[in-house]
């Protein structure tokens, strides 16, 4: 097969494991609710009130984030409604498209097929790129958006109009995620410089795709600035973006070794093979592939550890250039055959064990037929895997590529995908309880800890938690309350009326409102 069919069946199977099942959980908290709101509103609104232009969150300016992705969930709103699945589809759609991207990318700097196919194949089988690729998050889209950047700068050396490609891909950085643009920009031009392409920077077509492809971003910030003033600029570019590098914005505070150990929970079993990966880059540093996993690896895992505002997925672009120096490990080993036989037999042998403990878990606690089943099939796989190393056989590469595959497929196709959903109440029936008895747009005070974007989504109002004591002042200026049982007890309703019960939340209006 040639590298165009291997693209095409990276593309195939990557958009098939994206794709199932999409819609078959509820939206999650943070984000999901966030984007999924925003993007509503941007598609409810006609377009002569430019809520396109200026995106709201309940009704008021929001300036977290550039909206390419709304704008993409909001068309996805026009043409398939609203639910689940329209609105994770066009992050799903592009995370899947950086799969054939890498083994693109892989293709030119390896200047081999096998290890970029290896490559393309691990990145398609990694639990982190697949899971969150799936949400309506923005982190899946920028990996992808950044691979188009390399693919271009390396297109770029025999066919100098690839060059246009890098300002697009600048663009499109820049207009879904903001000023992570400076740092993946950072790390695209150290490498051009460190692999000596001195000649880009006099390519004609170079210029005018950063001219291009720029002008949207530029002259959408433009248009915040000018409509909010000092208000957009203190909150966009100070306090969500650089503000999260000195300081821990909303209590997100780690560790630097916090992303560390978030590889080391989610990177079996590829992690098995990334020391020798990286040993082999460090090796060869004077190579192109070798300079592009070092200077990207390093810049941005140093980058986003110094950070104090920490969360899991600000790791997810790391995990390309992982993949690279797992798919060149891994194409050493099928070509040597020189095996670590009680390293890697070993550590098999433990996911086996793993994997029929993880069976037995689902069968006592959480019975889904389909996660038994995906227990089984990783311990079929980890066992037959442990015996071709024992055996020295490199067929338990291909083994392995199979069985993380099925894992995977089987898992996405389960309800427990999306484990967070667990760490609160479900938000659907709470939410449906509101939207049958309450207007849309109203703002209702909750005793539960926090506000969760994902209820004001389904609900279609603003729940915000306040403290209990807070309550009975909310409840004398006729306002609706969500109290669960124990603040209940507490407080003084009997000026109330009760209007229903779901999950434990009882859903309350002033006796004299009008219903």
């Amino acid at each position: 097969m040639n590298s165009k069919h291997w693209s095409l069946g990276l593309l195939v199977t990557s958009l098939f494991l994206w794709l199932i099942f999409l819609g078959n959980s509820p939206l999650r908290d943070w984000d999901e609710g966030t984007v999924a709101q925003v993007a509503r509103e941007i598609w409810r609104n006609p377009v002569d009130k430019m809520v396109w232009l200026y995106p709201t969150l309940g009704g008021e300016p929001y300036h977290n984030k550039p909206p390419l992705i709304h704008w993409l969930i909001a068309v996805a709103y026009s043409l398939g409604g609203v639910n689940e699945w329209t609105t994770r589809l066009p992050s799903a759609v592009l995370t899947a498209l950086g799969v054939p991207l890498l083994y693109s990318v892989g293709n030119l700097v390896f200047n081999q097929s096998l290890p970029a196919l290896f490559t393309g194949l691990v990145y398609m089988t990694m639990l982190p790129i697949v899971r969150h690729g799936r949400l309506a998050m923005l982190d899946g889209a920028v990996i992808t958006f950044f691979l188009l950047l390399l693919l271009c700068i390396l297109r770029s050396r025999q066919q100098g109009i690839y060059a246009l490609g890098i300002g697009f891909s600048v663009g499109l950085i820049t207009l879904t995620k903001g000023m992570i643009v400076l740092l993946m920009g950072g790390i695209a031009s150290l490498f051009i410089l460190v692999n000596r392409q001195f000649d880009l920077l006099k390519n004609l077509y170079l210029w005018i795709g950063i001219l291009l492809g720029n002008t949207l971003p530029i002259a959408w910030y433009i248009a915040q600035w000018q409509h909010y003033g000092e208000n957009f600029s203190q909150i966009n570019l100070q306090s969500q973006t650089f503000a999260r590098l000195v300081e821990s914005v909303e209590g997100h505070s780690e560790p630097a070794w916090f992303y560390l150990i978030e590889i080391l929970k989610y990177g079996f079993p590829w992690l098995l093979f990334l020391p020798g990966g990286l040993y082999l880059a460090w090796k060869k540093r004077h190579t192109t592939w070798a300079c592009l996993i070092l200077i990207s690896t390093v810049i941005y895992l140093v980058t986003i550890s110094f950070m104090n505002t920490k969360l899991p997925w600000y790791v997810m672009p790391i995990y390309p250039f992982l993949a690279l120096a797992v798919g060149v490990n891994l194409n050493e080993i099928w070509q040597e055959s020189k095996f670590k036989v009680k390293l890697w037999g070993g550590f098999f042998a433990i996911l086996t064990v793993a994997g029929l403990g993880g069976c037995t878990y689902f069968i006592i606690t959480d019975p889904q037929p389909v996660l038994i089943t995906m227990g089984i099939i990783f311990a079929i796989s980890m066992g037959i895997a442990t015996w071709l190393v024992i055996r020295q056989h490199r067929n338990f590469i291909p083994v392995l590529f199979a069985g993380m595959y099925l894992v995977l497929s089987l898992l996405m196709s389960s309800k427990s995908w999306i484990w967070e959903l667990n760490e609160a109440f479900p938000v659907k029936p709470v939410a449906a309880l509101i939207r049958q008895n309450i207007p849309a747009g109203m703002k209702i005070y909750t005793s539960f800890s926090y506000s969760r974007p994902s209820l004001d989504f389904y609900s279609d109002c603003r729940v915000i938690a306040v403290p209990v004591s807070v309550l009975q002042e909310m409840l004398s200026k006729k306002s609706y309350l969500l109290v669960d049982n124990e603040a209940w007890e507490k407080i003084n309703l009997n000026q109330s009326k009760i209007i229903g019960e779901s999950n434990g939340f009882k859903l309350i209006s002033p006796d004299d409102s009008s219903l």
